[in-house]
């Protein structure tokens, strides 16, 4: 199990994000990758997709399950992660770095647990 970061916001649905100004890099957490096994698939919104937050914007496929992703922010999708599209283990083997899936940019920002009180809801 890989240490939460403390620079990350995190959600109770296993997303963390990252803020840089009016965008939010986006990803699943070590703790929802490691839930889901071996990840084989990652199907992610397109860039210029308007998301609304909590609603379900990808998923991400394992050997044994099926994960949706949750948009923790309303916003536009600016970029999406091709590489995990491409290589959807990397979201398991780094899913704090070259794991991300989209960056989003908002115009609110909701209250998101930091990495103690994440630690908390895990049990990590």
């Amino acid at each position: 199990m890989s240490a939460i970061p403390e620079n990350l916001l995190y959600t109770k649905e296993h997303e963390w994000l990252a803020i840089d100004g009016d965008v939010a890099t986006i990803g699943i957490t070590a703790h929802a990758a490691d839930a889901l096994g071996d990840i084989v698939y990652v199907a992610l919104p397109g860039v210029g997709d308007a998301l609304k937050s909590g609603a379900v914007v990808g998923e991400v496929e394992s050997t044994k399950s099926v994960g949706e992703v949750f948009a923790p922010v309303a916003g536009e999708v600016v970029e999406i992660n091709q590489g995990v599209v491409d290589a959807p283990d990397t979201v398991n083997s780094d899913p704090y770095g070259a794991g991300w899936l989209i960056k989003v940019r908002f115009s609110e920002l909701p209250e998101f647990l930091d990495a103690t009180a994440y630690q908390a809801l895990t049990g990590e």
